[in-house]
């Protein structure tokens, strides 16, 4: 016997936008889902896509990928770019999805791994909420069913006593559900996706019951590269998953382009001041993460130590914006190297020993002798290098 979980009804308190030229109009919600956020490309998109959708979509897989990469559609519309990154990634996270394969997006620390998950479930499926936090502490329970306890001890197991898992309204309801950091959950916990996955059902034994996944649901999980070793997937459920490696920017043009426009969102919610001021100070950090992450200068003369941190694009989009924060309420308004210098050396120096000489020297003999960064060496200097 196969029962459905409920339909869930909309959430009021989850409306909410950006500003127009990111999507919608802006609210007050600090954080609003992609599928609320970005609900005017959304529309404008479904509007003139005359592509084949497959069951359930809210897109094509067409659409969905110039959601996520960006375009201009014929009657003018601009779709602004979710991911500055390889076409061919995106194309084959989204056709993988069309598929009864799984999608795991794996890559280092900050490489949009959760950004992209929610883009394609808000496209997909209009409703990125379906949503496993992976943790040492994720139980079975999250990603299968729970109880109503309260309902299980005064009627016994009932189908109104069960709580359902995301995952398991996703199957329901022909939805995308999503599992972020996949290898943080426990292995006999991930383990419990190998019946979802490959046999498109989730047993109930308690009740006699199962759920079938009907025609529209997928799953994306996320996996970090430093996870490796924590909690290994299972040759098992690996081989459910198609694995899409979300790569690095491959220029600093692309790097700075990133973390303008992310920067660019996040200052226009947080009422900051705009970006194009402080392009020259993201260009900078944008640079000192690149040469400590890959260990070699930009002009490719001289080897550097990397510290123990990633130094990945998020961290550099977090100090940029927290530089913004510090020009527009304690400066002029105008990013400077001395609002980002503190967060950079945050981000740098982990490891209170072995960090701090890497970055010593990284400072001394490469900042210090670069022609136009004496205003950072003398910020960083006075930061606490």
């Amino acid at each position: 016997m196969s029962v459905s979980a409920e339909p869930t009804s909309v959430d009021p308190r989850r409306n909410g936008s950006v500003p127009a030229d990111t999507g919608a109009a802006r609210t007050d919600t600090l954080r609003p889902h992609a599928e609320h956020a970005f609900a005017d490309e959304l529309a404008a998109l479904a509007a003139q896509d005359d592509r084949p959708r497959p069951v359930r979509w809210r897109l094509s897989p067409w659409a969905v990928a110039t959601y996520l990469l960006g375009g201009t559609l014929p009657d003018g519309t601009v779709i602004t770019p979710k991911y500055v990154g390889p076409r061919r990634v995106v194309e084959v996270a989204v056709t993988t999805l069309a598929t009864d394969r799984a999608l795991l997006l794996l890559g280092v620390p900050g490489t949009a791994k959760t950004w992209v998950s929610e883009h394609l479930a808000a496209a997909v499926s209009g409703d990125s909420t379906l949503l496993v936090q992976g943790t040492a502490g994720t139980p079975e329970e999250a990603i299968r069913y729970g109880w109503n306890y309260a309902r299980l001890l005064a009627h016994g197991p009932s189908r109104d006593a069960l709580v359902p898992s995301p995952v398991m309204r996703a199957m329901a309801e022909g939805r995308t559900a999503r599992v972020e950091e996949l290898t943080r959950i426990p292995a006999d916990v991930q383990d419990s996706l190998i019946t979802i996955l490959s046999e498109k059902t989730l047993p109930i034994p308690e009740l006699g019951q199962e759920v079938q996944a009907v025609r529209g649901f997928n799953l994306i999980a996320t996996a970090n590269d430093r996870d490796r070793g924590v909690n290994e997937l299972s040759s098992a459920l690996r081989r459910r998953f198609n694995t899409v490696v979300l790569p690095l920017p491959e220029t600093p043009e692309a790097e700075v382009d990133i973390v303008t426009r992310r920067v660019e969102q996040l200052g226009r919610s947080l009422d900051l001041p705009a970006v194009p001021d402080g392009v020259d100070e993201i260009r900078r950090v944008v640079t000192v993460f690149r040469e400590l992450r890959d260990g070699l200068t930009a002009d490719g003369r001289t080897k550097l130590k990397s510290p123990s941190g990633t130094l990945s694009t998020a961290e550099a989009i977090s100090v940029v914006t927290g530089g913004l924060a510090l020009a527009a309420h304690f400066g002029d308004g105008v990013l400077r190297a001395g609002d980002v210098a503190a967060g950079v050396l945050g981000a740098v120096v982990r490891d209170p020993a072995a960090d701090r000489v890497v970055w010593q020297e990284y400072l001394e003999t490469v900042v210090r002798e670069r022609d136009g960064w004496s205003d950072f060496y003398r910020a960083c200097r006075e930061a606490g290098a």
